[in-house]
C-alpha cells in the first residue's frame, strides 16, 4: 500500500499538500471543541484557568492561517473529480463543503471577537501577538460568544456528516473517495 507521492493535486487524487491541511485542519477542529467546552466549565479558581483559554486562542489563531492557506490551495489547485455518479450526491457534497468552509471561518472569526473584546491582543504561544481590533458591537463578547458556541456545534455536525459521507462512499459504494483523502495510491484498488 504506497502513499501519495505528488505534491499538487490531479483529476483522481489529491495530492499530499492538500491531504495534510485536510488532515491537520480536521484534527485541530476536533480538538478544539472539546476543549472550548471544557473552558467554559472552568471556574475562576481552577489551575487552568487561564492557561487552557490561551491554548485554545493560539491553535485558533494558528487554524486560521492554516485555513487561509487551504483555501488559497484549493484556488491554485482544484480538487479532484467527484467519484458519485449522482447528481445530488455531486449537489450536496459542494454545498457541504462550502458549509463547512463558511462555518469554519465563522467560528475563528467569532471566536476572535470573542477573545479581543475586551481590546487585548492574543498572545499566540508567546510567540507572537495578533492586535485587537476596536469593537464591532455592543455586547461584543456576549454576542462573538453565542455565535462561537452554535457554530462551532453547526460545524461539528456538519464535520461528522462529511465523514459519514466518506464512510458511506468507503463502505457502501465501495469507491475511492476515502482512500484518496487518505493520501493512498489509487492504483492496483477497487
Amino acid at each position: 500500500m504506497a502513499l501519495v507521492k505528488q505534491v499538487r493535486n490531479s483529476k483522481q487524487q489529491f495530492g499530499w499538500v492538500a491531504i495534510l491541511l485536510h488532515w491537520i485542519a480536521a484534527l485541530a477542529i476536533i480538538g478544539m471543541y472539546p476543549l472550548g467546552l471544557y473552558i467554559v466549565s472552568l471556574s475562576y479558581f481552577d489551575p487552568g484557568y487561564r492557561l487552557y483559554p490561551d491554548i485554545h486562542r493560539s491553535i485558533g489563531i494558528l487554524l486560521a492561517v492554516l485555513i487561509l492557506l487551504r483555501l488559497l490551495w484549493r484556488l491554485i489547485n482544484p480538487s479532484p473529480m467527484s467519484l458519485s455518479h449522482l447528481r445530488w450526491e455531486r449537489i450536496a457534497a459542494s454545498v457541504g463543503h462550502i458549509a463547512l468552509y463558511m462555518l469554519v471561518l465563522v467560528v475563528l472569526f467569532s471566536g476572535y471577537m470573542l477573545s479581543t473584546a475586551d481590546g487585548r491582543s492574543i498572545s499566540v504561544f508567546n510567540w507572537f501577538s495578533v492586535p485587537a481590533i476596536p469593537a464591532l458591537a455592543t455586547r461584543q463578547e456576549e454576542l462573538a460568544g453565542t455565535v462561537h458556541f452554535y457554530a462551532a456545534t453547526g460545524l461539528i455536525v456538519m464535520a461528522s456528516i462529511h465523514a459519514l459521507a466518506a464512510l458511506k462512499h468507503h463502505f457502501i459504494n465501495r469507491d475511492n473517495t476515502l482512500r484518496r483523502i487518505l493520501g493512498l495510491d489509487l492504483e492496483n484498488t477497487r
